[in-house]
């Protein structure tokens, strides 16, 4: 049975191939490509051509098919391992690639390289299409990913993420200068009732979030940030900064531009905390900045 997703543009001029990549069900604008040949994004109805410029505005449908199998399959992908025994693995995931298998990129994920990485002691909690997977991060996100190797282990950071034990840190750029050296958005977040594809603050259908942010650094337009999630909703970093006026860098679902040369949605997993499930022990870890961040901070100008 086909999906069909509603989006929206947010802002005029930019292809619909490239649009239409960044949305976490297209794995990479070839993928986008595919779909658009296909007849598979329509507006209005009328299927849309690879190289129409969209208006802000403009609401599309896209038609995914169905995932083609009914369980991952193993597949040979370079995997970044930062932490790994017999209970657990900690990937850097790069930007690009997605976590798990769903409609529309039914492989190439982060999934199919772990179960090539590890065999067939992933955890099967997660189901046949997302085993291992303890939480899951945007495509266009980088950084520190946990999954489990057993159904044991998998059990014990679920019940981390719930009582928050398991701490998660990522780094971003956003829009505009902060008044305060540090502070916490507490608001819960639900689906966006205007557009299903996207998650808001709102008190309809929606649970608990909290994100602390400090500042890192000041620029000229734009202010480095690092947050710590208390809570683990969809897109809640991303969500939350826009609420506050700082959509991130480059992230135009949420009110981000992408201004010239720095196009990237400017957020990374950076740190990662968490109690071992066998022996108790907190393990904490942390990641250089990628290169691809590196090169925006030297674009944002000098720091103030």
């Amino acid at each position: 049975m086909d999906t069909h997703i509603a989006f929206t543009a947010q802002e005029s001029g930019e292809r619909i191939d490239a649009l239409l990549a960044r949305l976490d069900q297209v794995p990479s604008r070839s993928a986008a490509a595919r779909l658009l040949e296909a007849g598979r994004v329509t507006l209005g109805g009328a299927p849309v051509r690879k190289n129409y410029k969209v208006t802000v505005g403009d609401a599309f449908e896209l038609i995914l098919p169905p995932p083609a199998p009914a369980r991952a399959e193993a597949q040979a992908i370079a995997l970044d391992v930062v932490y790994e025994d017999e209970d657990v693995i900690v990937v850097n995931k790069p930007r690009g690639l997605v976590v798990h298998p769903a409609p529309g990129h039914p492989d190439g994920t982060l999934v199919n390289a772990l179960l090539a990485h590890c065999g067939p002691s992933l955890s099967g909690v997660g189901g046949q299409l997302r085993p291992g997977i303890v939480h899951r991060i945007d495509k266009d996100t980088s950084g520190l990913i946990i999954a489990a190797k057993n159904d044991r282990a998998h059990e014990a950071l679920s019940a981390q993420l719930k009582d928050r034990t398991l701490s998660r840190v990522y780094d971003a750029v956003c829009h505009g200068g902060f008044h305060d050296d540090a502070g916490t958005v507490d608001a819960p977040i639900g689906r966006d009732p205007r557009d299903r594809q996207r998650m808001a603050v709102t008190d309809k259908n929606s649970r608990p979030a909290v994100t602390h942010w400090q500042v890192l650094a000041r620029y000229p337009r734009h202010t480095y940030i690092r947050c710590r999630l208390e809570t683990g909703r969809t897109h809640q970093i991303r969500v939350h900064m826009a609420h506050t006026g700082h959509p991130l860098l480059g992230d135009t679902v949420y009110g981000g531009r992408r201004d010239k040369g720095l196009q990237t949605q400017c957020l990374h997993a950076r740190g990662l905390k968490f109690i071992h499930p066998a022996t108790g022990k907190a393990i904490e870890l942390w990641t250089d900045l990628p290169d691809w961040f590196k090169d925006v901070l030297s674009k944002l100008g000098a720091p103030l």
